[in-house]
């Protein structure tokens, strides 16, 4: 964001008085640090976590565990479909004691795909550093038919068969109803590829995160190297370069920036410097817009 942008905002900014519960809307491509930007902003604000990645992720396992051909958009639509209306997704909370959190699993509350109110988890690779284990702080897990797969959902293949699910509308539609209920009440911050441009096209704040791909496929490498996974740095470059090609081609959703959305680089920044940014913009607009 820039300099003018948040001279504009604290223009706006009236006096004392309780701040409105705003939807904040995060999303960029996969590597950019979304997970950790909006775990730290969820956190800093008071605001409820919602990540659209793991539900889409879990939908990519469960079509692999089931052997359908990642080009059968019916079949997939009709799984996704079952899945949602089944409460076979569910993103839960652990009890006390529950590990450090993942660069991939972040989240707050706990819900299920039927029940999205109080929706977290996180999607892509953060920026501070690799993996440590496949429950977030706040304790979530994600789970299918009841089976934790909070760290299976993050293999590589995985990740693009996410890409893959992700374009086909059935899919989308099966999953949209969730991610909106999730956000509907404000006081959210939440995280994906499509919320500001389709999930909540009128979200009061909107930031687009990106960062040049070679960071981003760095930070990925490390976390899979972190985890154990034998993997070239060649090959994880190639694995986003593709991933963001399959995302801004897709003929359902697009990613892209919204118009309205400000754009930050995370390549060369901190996450608490992009959180400490943004938390005060946010804060600025709930009071003065």
């Amino acid at each position: 964001m820039t300099e003018r942008q948040r001279q504009d905002d604290a223009r706006h900014l009236p006096g004392q008085g309780e701040l409105r519960r705003l939807r904040v809307a995060i999303d960029g491509p996969a590597g950019a640090g979304k997970g950790t930007v909006a775990r730290g902003l969820a956190e800093r604000l008071g605001y409820l976590l919602v990540d659209t990645g793991a539900l889409y992720r879990a939908v990519a396992l469960a079509v692999h565990r089931v052997g359908l051909a990642w080009d059968d958009s019916s079949a997939i639509g009709t799984l996704a479909e079952n899945l949602a209306s089944g409460g076979r997704i569910a993103l839960e909370r652990g009890g006390p004691g529950a590990p450090p959190d993942s660069t991939d699993a972040r989240a707050a509350h706990t819900t299920s795909s039927a029940g999205a109110a109080n929706a977290g988890a996180a999607d892509a690779a953060s920026a501070d550093g690799p993996a440590h284990s496949s429950v977030g702080g706040s304790g979530m897990r994600v789970l299918l038919d009841g089976e934790d797969i909070s760290s299976a959902i993050r293999a590589p293949e995985i990740s693009l068969g996410a890409s893959r699910v992700s374009a086909i509308p059935a899919v989308r539609n099966a999953l949209l109803a969730m991610q909106r209920q999730a956000g509907a009440g404000g006081g959210v911050v939440l995280e994906g590829r499509d919320i500001g441009t389709v999930v909540f096209p009128d979200a009061e704040v909107k930031f687009f995160l990106t960062a040049p791909a070679e960071i981003r496929a760095k930070r990925r490498y490390d976390e899979l190297v972190a985890r154990g996974i034998t993997v070239s740095f060649e090959a994880t470059l190639s694995d986003v370069l593709r991933r963001d090609k399959a995302d801004s081609e897709r003929a359902v959703a697009p990613l892209r920036k919204a118009d309205d959305a400000i754009l930050v680089d995370s390549g060369h920044r901190s996450p608490q410097e992009i959180i400490d940014e943004m938390a005060t913009l946010v804060e600025i607009r709930a009071r003065g817009a």
